[in-house]
């Protein structure tokens, strides 16, 4: 690492600094976040975005200051890409996590890379279940029994269609709409209560729904990609597009801090697969 610390150059320059950093907010460090949205951030800041938000803030000499709003469509545009009311400036300048390549935003190198997992109830008679090409090739009359929660988007649904599984979903909608349940929270609820047996889910929702019950109570087989399809991406950081100084802080702060990043992330119980050299774009909507 460099002589001079990262924070150091980024004081050094603020004199240069875009319009969009203001002299009001050069000196914090602000985030834009959903308040209910766990594992990855609450009002109370307890999840793991939150705490790699708090640890570089604190690098940085920054006061931590959020723009809580719902993580549904126009999220981006209504807080990363929203001036403040006053024409000074924007409402914050980064969002902790989108998928590396992310359409919406600029994006950081990555800092973890995860995948989708086969998260099965125990005790419901699935307990066989050890690889997820087992539910393809069940009989007909054990099929008919299944019990899977199904999105209206992402690779599980393509998964279930392409393996003759779709006929057996338990319908999910990606965005609730929901103010006092995200859908890691409304899924890990349903899963105790028997509304389902089993999901496809990204590893840091389903490390949540694992985190709220005993290690012993659920089956985790984490989903392979392939040629056809991806279960597996890279997470990174969103700034604003031509936010280069920034890109750049926040890369010094991931190279510099990765292994603190990497253990916060695996505190979560979210399975972590090395980061690849190059990542491939998740779309998203706006």
């Amino acid at each position: 690492m460099k002589t001079i610390s990262t924070a150091t150059k980024f004081l050094m320059m603020a004199s240069l600094a875009s319009p969009a950093l203001t002299a009001h907010a050069q000196d914090k460090f602000r985030v834009c976040a959903d308040p209910l949205n766990p594992p990855y951030s609450t009002k109370e800041q307890s999840g793991y975005e939150n705490k790699i938000a708090a640890l570089f803030a604190k690098q940085l000499g920054q006061e931590l200051e959020y723009t809580w709003l719902p993580e549904r469509i126009g999220f981006i545009r209504n807080t990363l890409k929203a001036e403040n009311d006053n024409g000074e400036g924007f409402k914050c300048d980064v969002v902790m996590g989108v998928p590396a390549g992310y359409d919406l935003t600029d994006t950081t190198k990555p800092y973890f890379h995860s995948t989708y997992v086969l998260l099965i109830a125990k005790g419901r008679g699935w307990d066989d279940i050890k690889d997820s090409t087992q539910l393809a090739s069940l009989p007909l009359d054990k099929q008919e029994k299944l019990k899977i929660a199904m999105f209206d988007r992402g690779p599980g649904t393509e998964w279930l269609q392409k393996n003759g599984l779709l006929e057996y979903g338990v319908p999910y909608q990606s965005m609730t709409g929901d103010n006092e349940h995200n859908i890691a929270m409304q899924i890990e609820q349903d899963l105790r209560a028997g509304k389902i047996d089993m999901v496809i889910l990204w590893g840091p929702m389903a490390g949540y729904v694992q985190s709220q019950s005993s290690k012993n109570s659920y089956i985790a087989i984490p989903m392979q990609s392939s040629p056809d399809m991806k279960f597996d991406f890279s997470i990174a950081m969103g700034i604003r597009q031509g936010d280069e100084k920034r890109k750049q802080q926040l890369n010094d702060l991931i190279a510099k801090n990765l292994d603190k990043i990497q253990a916060i992330v695996a505190g979560y119980d979210i399975p972590l697969l090395p980061i690849p050299a190059q990542t491939i774009k998740k779309d998203d909507d706006d």
